[in-house]
């Protein structure tokens, strides 16, 4: 007898009957005579059986008899209110007919979501590249509960466009990461000027306020999950 996880099975022997006249015969040595009966031992496995020419499992599995998982807790961020958080935010002054538009998606998101003027700090810098270190610095305060990152890289005639975007990405990961303080990526890269336009309140939307977004909710999950 053999149990599984998907039930207990009966295992039968495997007989052969065979005529002693067909030992001599050149034919018995290539095949025996096929039957096959079924052997059915549980709801979830049933064994074919040849005789002769050995046996074979089909497994038909119900689904109530798979292991089932206890719910695991899921954390998310709220952003019905931010009221009472800190945030800053690094603005980059090149391209500012775009990055200003971008601040005042964000502004008015943190308007809207309950967030104080005297809860925002905005800080401007030259240019994107130079928006990961003064991150850091503001994380580190631990003044803020989230940073917001914004500028805008336009692609010209040169590599200068990859080397900028890059370093403002990577800058921006590593200010979250070395200062523990959520630092929020709101860095438009776009191939043209119209395309940066439709991303501060055209057909795109604003993307400075879908950053201020989600600087709240992460906010709110390190301030009532993540809290060291």
């Amino acid at each position: 007898m053999a149990t599984s996880a998907f039930g207990q099975c009966n295992l039968l022997p495997r007989t052969t009957t065979v005529n002693p006249t067909q030992l001599h015969s050149p034919r018995y040595s290539l095949s025996l005579p096929f039957h096959r009966q079924s052997i059915t031992s549980s709801p979830a496995l049933s064994f074919t059986q040849s005789q002769g020419l050995g046996s074979a499992i089909e497994r038909h599995c119900d689904r109530s008899d798979l292991f089932q998982t206890c719910a695991v807790r899921q954390l998310t961020g709220s952003v019905t209110s931010a009221k009472g958080h800190r945030f800053a935010v690094v603005v980059a002054r090149f391209n500012d007919l775009i990055t200003k538009k971008l601040l005042e998606g964000a502004l008015d998101t943190f308007k809207n979501y309950s967030v104080r003027e005297e809860d925002i700090d905005v800080v401007w810098v030259p240019g994107c590249f130079e928006i990961g270190v003064v991150a850091q610095q503001l994380g580190k305060s631990q003044k803020y509960q989230a940073i917001l990152c914004i500028g805008a890289v336009i692609r010209g005639d040169t590599s200068h466009y990859d080397a900028v975007v890059n370093a403002a990405t990577s800058g921006v990961l590593s200010a979250g990461l070395n200062s523990g303080t959520p630092c929020i990526f709101g860095v438009l890269t776009c191939d043209t000027l119209e395309q940066a336009f439709n991303r501060v309140g055209g057909k795109a939307g604003n993307k400075g306020a879908e950053t201020a977004l989600t600087a709240i909710e992460m906010a709110s999950l390190f301030e009532h999950h993540l809290k060291a």
